[in-house]
């Protein structure tokens, strides 16, 4: 036998001829959190768009466009994972699951601008300091920190395995820090009067949303480029398979990720004698789940057939 696939793997199978796409444990709860989220985050987004304009306040405005920001990220988290959840087909044989690494970077991108418009603004406002009501200031975000708290606490323990949920759940941080920003400039204008307070704090804001949204873009756009997942140490890993008995030359190795949580890997590997492939095949899907990987394809081709192979690229 020239080769095989060893076994272990962590996905779920589809019928026969048609490999299913990979699903997520609690991925139908990521779903209710997600809709529960937008609800409210819709809902509170209105109150503080008409705060804002009532009491001239920039941080106010601010965190309300940030919020329909969220509105149309956790709207776009709910769309990618429900058509990733669609069957495998003939031509999408894995399935509709990058669409939530597609939905992660969106959602990166749209923080990315949101955090650039935010700081144009305030700059203007410094440059020409206008009135702000610090009470109605402190009052609304007041009730926008409450309601951030809820949400980061329902998309917490979600977003450490979903790049698409950790999208989401970095723009509802996004907006906690923005309440937080828009509570203490509004006790700042209250006691002292000092207006520019207000810009002041929705640069600082704009700040803590660009680094957040860097992160997020880099690892989704690291994803889509097939790069290697930070947790694996590829050259540590083809070390430890070329140390494997009876198994020479390992070639062609690669690791990617296909979707959150989902590692994959193939490569090829030289043998002397067939008759070892069971024990070899074993033992490399051993080895290789150390490093949290379970979608192992490992080709394993006869010494003799390789030299043959080659032989004949020489003459060619």
């Amino acid at each position: 036998m020239v080769g095989g696939m060893a076994p272990g793997h962590g996905h779920r199978h589809a019928p026969p001829g048609r490999a299913g796409p990979p699903v997520r444990p609690g991925i139908e709860a990521e779903q209710g959190r997600l809709l529960l989220v937008l609800i409210m985050t819709a809902g509170f987004m209105g109150i503080e768009v008409v705060g804002g304009i009532l009491a001239n306040s920039l941080a106010l405005l601010a965190d309300a466009g940030h919020m329909l920001t969220d509105v149309g990220a956790l709207a776009l988290s709910l769309w990618a994972i429900k058509l990733a959840s669609r069957p495998a087909s003939a031509g999408k044989t894995y399935g509709y699951v990058r669409l939530e690494i597609l939905a992660a970077l969106v959602n990166g991108a749209a923080l990315l601008g949101m955090s650039g418009f935010i700081a144009w603004e305030a700059w203007r406002r410094i440059l020409q300091p206008v009135a702000v009501d610090g009470p109605l200031l402190v009052g609304v975000a007041l009730g926008g920190l409450v309601v951030n708290l809820v949400a980061a606490k329902l998309l917490h323990s979600h977003a450490a395995g979903s790049l698409n949920v950790r999208g989401a759940y970095l723009h509802i941080l996004g907006d906690l820090m923005g309440s937080v920003g828009a509570l203490a400039a509004g006790a700042i204008v209250w006691a002292s009067g000092w207006t520019p307070a207000d810009a002041v704090v929705s640069v600082l804001i704009a700040v803590l949303i660009l680094l957040s949204a860097a992160r997020l873009v880099r690892e989704a756009v690291g994803v889509l480029m097939e790069a290697a997942p930070g947790h694996v140490d590829v050259s540590q890993l083809l070390e430890d398979l070329r140390d494997v008995p009876e198994l020479h030359h390992v070639h062609d190795l690669h690791v990617w990720t296909l979707t959150s949580g989902f590692v994959a890997l193939s490569a090829h590997g030289v043998i002397d004698d067939p008759y070892h492939q069971r024990q070899v095949l074993d033992e490399v899907r051993q080895r290789i789940r150390r490093y949290g990987i379970e979608h192992v394809t490992f080709q394993l081709e006869p010494r003799d057939l390789v030299q043959v192979r080659r032989a004949g690229k020489e003459k060619w």
